[in-house]
């Protein structure tokens, strides 16, 4: 296409949202500030809860191997809603992709199954593709509907590959319920800096202790994958916003008859968007299978639908997508790894940002909103002095809860394709 089209189609849409972008968009100096002053804010909880785990370096690299999958998943859904195709199937689509990486990878290694998670979770895109585009099926219909086949076909499939008596699966150590194990996925760490920041961190020095913990967790025993994963986030990111193909693929999210109106072919581009949602959601249940070395059933433990929550959170946006995602890696690792002590410690934290909360919103005139956050905070106060622990119920449930506080916060922030989930066939505009 020509320049003169790509620039009329971006005319379009940028006459539409530059008002809201611009309140929406972040310089990376205040996202760095964000961050830092996270950092501080768990610094302080540290010493006065003594909770050390909270910025310790095994906390952040588990952090990070369970923010990927969570982070792909959501990085899928991105690609399927920017060209307007609501993709509830995420997570049938990274059971797809645990169970192609298992299949494969007690046989050919852990690449090989990267790449069979990729083209498990394509083809769960391009049937949901098919539903949607082509056949104009309610797209939230088709999405439950690829997280039930996905399920039934893996589980299926298991008892026929892996469990079959005789079978070379079984004799290696399969069964119905998982597949034999893979080779490991080679790590790196960088040479002397992860011992010099190991002895920082352990003198818990007030928060250059914290900083080592948090850096020292990012730079030792990184798979490879990961590295990909971040890679693929840079991509999206130029892919979408920087090309004139991420220029048209987000002309038919926002306005297809529109797009369709200056000769993109709709169609095509929902059909590209959706498999590589698919692509990206597979190979974030292939991480999971090649971090365990086998596929096992219900691996994916709803990772899928979180994923969904860190693109809404993220406001449709690659950066806010990976935030979320590492918010919602290290509430999942700080259950796992710590429990109730360190859980407990967090209720302090969480009564504060509700107090500083209700100030802003009474500061706005939202006197109700201010009333409630300053109730519910006095409330956490109070079960912070009162008990030591939390409950293991809750414990495990954390991740949930802050799914559901991020996305009921973030809530009046949010932008999402002006044409996501809207039906539409070609030629409607005519």
């Amino acid at each position: 296409m020509s320049t003169t089209f790509t620039a009329a189609l971006a005319g379009r849409l940028s006459g539409k949202n530059k008002d809201s972008k611009e309140r929406r968009k972040l310089s990376y100096p205040v996202v760095l500030l964000i961050i830092a002053g996270a950092l501080l804010l768990l610094s302080v909880l540290r010493m006065i809860t003594d909770a050390n785990d909270l910025t310790s370096s095994g906390q952040y690299s588990s952090a990070l191997a369970a923010a990927v999958p969570i982070g792909l998943a959501g990085l899928g859904g991105l690609w399927a809603e920017r060209a307007g195709v609501v993709n509830i199937g995420l997570e049938g689509m990274m059971m797809l992709g645990t169970f192609c990486a298992g299949w494969i990878g007690w046989q050919h290694g852990p690449w090989a199954a990267a790449l069979a998670g990729i083209v498990g979770g394509a083809l769960g895109g391009l049937i949901h593709a098919v539903a949607t585009v082509t056949f104009g099926v309610d797209q939230i219909i088709s999405g439950v509907a690829m997280n039930i086949l996905a399920l039934g076909i893996t589980q299926y499939l298991a008892k026929l590959w892996f469990g079959a008596e005789g079978s070379k699966a079984q004799e290696a150590g399969g069964n119905d319920k998982q597949s034999p194990v893979m080779e490991n996925m080679p790590d790196f760490s960088i040479p002397g800096l992860s011992g010099w920041l190991g002895d920082i961190e352990k003198h818990h020095w007030f928060f250059v202790s914290d900083l080592a913990g948090v850096v020292r967790g990012l730079v030792t025993h990184v798979s490879w994958l990961t590295i990909v994963a971040g890679l693929l986030f840079v991509l999206t990111f130029f892919v979408l916003w920087r090309s004139a193909f991420g220029l048209r693929l987000r002309s038919c999210g926002e306005s297809p008859v529109a797009a369709e109106s200056l000769g993109v072919n709709v169609y095509t581009y929902k059909y590209a968007a959706v498999v590589v949602s698919g692509a990206l959601a597979g190979l974030g249940g292939a991480f999971l299978a090649i971090g365990t070395h086998m596929y096992s059933d219900g691996q994916t433990a709803g990772r899928g639908y979180i994923g969904l929550a860190t693109m809404i959170s993220g406001n449709w946006r690659p950066g806010g997508v990976a935030m979320s995602a590492g918010l919602f890696g290290f509430m999942d690792s700080l259950q796992l790894r710590s429990g109730g002590p360190t859980v407990h410690a967090l209720l302090l934290l969480l009564a504060v940002l509700l107090v500083g909360f209700a100030a802003w919103r009474l500061k706005a005139g939202k006197a109700r909103a201010a009333i409630i956050a300053g109730v519910v905070g006095a409330l956490l106060v109070v079960w912070y002095t009162t008990t030591d622990t939390v409950p293991l119920e809750l414990v495990v449930a954390t991740p949930y809860v802050v799914t559901l506080l991020v996305l009921s916060v973030s809530s009046q922030r949010l932008r999402m394709p002006k044409a996501n989930g809207k039906p539409y066939r070609k030629g409607q505009g005519k």
